[in-house]
């Protein structure tokens, strides 16, 4: 499995997974056409389909002109967000499998950042890896807004995530780690793997280099939405100690809303 990272406008990143065995490939969200076209031109790839993780137009943007330009055939979404993906052909929900050539798609739905959001779990058999494309979800060291879904609904879907296993690699939304980092830092200052991560972090993105595809057991060492039941950030912010994880997880959501560090 090989996994190209397309810089889109701001700070998404769109991406292009290719099957080695049999050079077959997909985009996961086509947020800007310009760059996506140029990059599958460039690497001589048709990709198959397009998989979107959510409706938002950040994500879904390019799809209608990317599907022209690389005659794409189908483009994938979960199942309520029908009439508000463009393009969309596919309607999928937990648990619906396909392949890409030798890989293995599973989907996950992860209602939290919007209501439609879903997840793509690649596993390459030939090496055993595992991506996981995660949208506005789960970030490095972060999770998105809770724009449509419940601080529940958002703590059942890490926690889904999380438990794809601790190699897992996240590629994400958008190029927020540095930041989503400070607010980890500012909530639980003495956590050593938060001070490793802002390094590895700031190193990458000094050579010009994106922080994505962190694995899960990194995210659990340093994302504050994993570790709702941190006895540190609760205090920090105030938390009551018997508080349950969602209750947790919306009053960490709410301060990361506020925070301007």
């Amino acid at each position: 499995m090989r996994i190209l990272a397309i810089p889109c406008l701001t700070d998404n990143y769109a991406y292009l997974v290719v099957c080695e065995t049999s050079g077959l490939s997909a985009l996961v969200d086509a947020s800007e056409a310009g760059p996506v076209i140029d990059a599958a031109r460039a690497a001589g790839l048709a990709p198959r389909a397009i998989w979107s993780t959510h409706h938002h137009h950040d994500h879904v943007g390019g799809n209608e002109e990317v599907a022209r330009a690389l005659g794409v055939a189908d483009v994938l979404g979960h199942v309520s967000d029908r009439g508000r993906i463009p393009g969309q052909t596919r309607f999928l929900d937990t648990g619906d499998t396909f392949t890409l050539g030798a890989l293995e798609i599973r989907t996950q739905h992860i209602p939290g950042h919007t209501l439609g959001a879903i997840a793509y779990i690649v596993r390459d058999p030939a090496t055993g890896e595992t991506a996981l494309f995660t949208g506005d979800t789960l970030f490095c060291a972060g999770c998105g807004r809770l724009f449509e879904g419940t601080p529940a609904q958002m703590h059942a879907s890490l926690q889904s995530l999380a438990a794809v296993g601790p190699a897992a690699r996240v590629y994400c939304g958008h190029e927020y780690t540095e930041g989503n980092l400070r607010f980890a830092k500012h909530v639980e200052p003495t956590n050593a793997a938060v001070d490793a991560a802002m390094a590895r972090a700031h190193a990458l993105r000094a050579n010009g280099e994106p922080t994505i595809a962190t694995r899960i057991e990194d995210e659990l060492a340093t994302n504050p939405f994993l570790r709702v039941r941190s006895a540190e950030i609760r205090r920090t912010l105030g938390i009551a100690e018997g508080a349950d994880d969602a209750t947790a997880l919306g009053a960490i959501r709410s301060a990361k809303d506020g925070f301007r560090g």
